[in-house]
């Protein structure tokens, strides 16, 4: 990583119990937050909304989110996000096979309209050369409404912020899912467009 972390006794106490809570979920303190708590208020206000965007009430199905996550990852070469949302992923579809079709969703038939839908938007939204178009929100608009097209438009957002973050700090894969071998190493499999 570019900047290391601190031994965890050098955080506030009020950050422990976050810690604690990701190595009780996890089986590890988790990279990212312990360079996010370098900056105890950043740190408080990512988890915040980390916490909005990632609750049982979200109009978004998990396997949606974490659909999100995954893809943005893939885009951004975050390896720590990649390996821990496609954990996530695999758990919330019961199978790798979403984790290895997303980054050729589109040649893909293992997504159905919606994910699609969903998918052709992340992807205008995370891509630098890409714009989000009338018709991407008159194509989510056939599956969700205002409200939760706002939700889905901020989770693309927080995980571009969260991917960007760790991807420049060269956050590592802390070994969360095991990868096929065309994934695991090779950034072009993580940006096809």
């Amino acid at each position: 990583m570019r900047i290391p972390v601190k031994p965890l006794s050098k955080y506030p106490w009020f950050l422990r119990p976050f810690f604690w809570n990701q190595k009780r979920n996890y089986g590890a303190v988790l990279q990212p937050g312990l360079l996010w708590g370098r900056v105890p208020r950043l740190f408080a206000a990512v988890a915040l909304l980390y916490g909005v965007l990632d609750r049982k009430g979200s109009p978004l199905s998990p396997l949606l989110r974490s659909l999100i996550t995954v893809r943005v990852s893939q885009i951004n070469w975050c390896r720590f996000c990649v390996d821990i949302n496609s954990a996530t992923l695999a758990k919330r579809a019961g199978s790798m096979e979403k984790v290895e079709n997303l980054d050729r969703w589109k040649e893909s038939n293992v997504f159905d309209e919606q994910e699609k839908a969903v998918l052709e938007y992340t992807d205008a939204v995370t891509y630098p050369n890409q714009t989000v178009t009338d018709e991407h929100i008159t194509r989510l608009k056939e599956f969700f409404d205002d409200d939760a097209i706002v939700e889905l438009t901020g989770l693309i957002a927080f995980q571009n912020l969260s991917s960007k973050f760790n991807s420049a700090l060269d956050v590592p894969s802390q070994g969360f899912c095991k990868l096929p071998d065309n994934h695991s190493n090779n950034n072009s499999a993580m940006i096809s467009s």
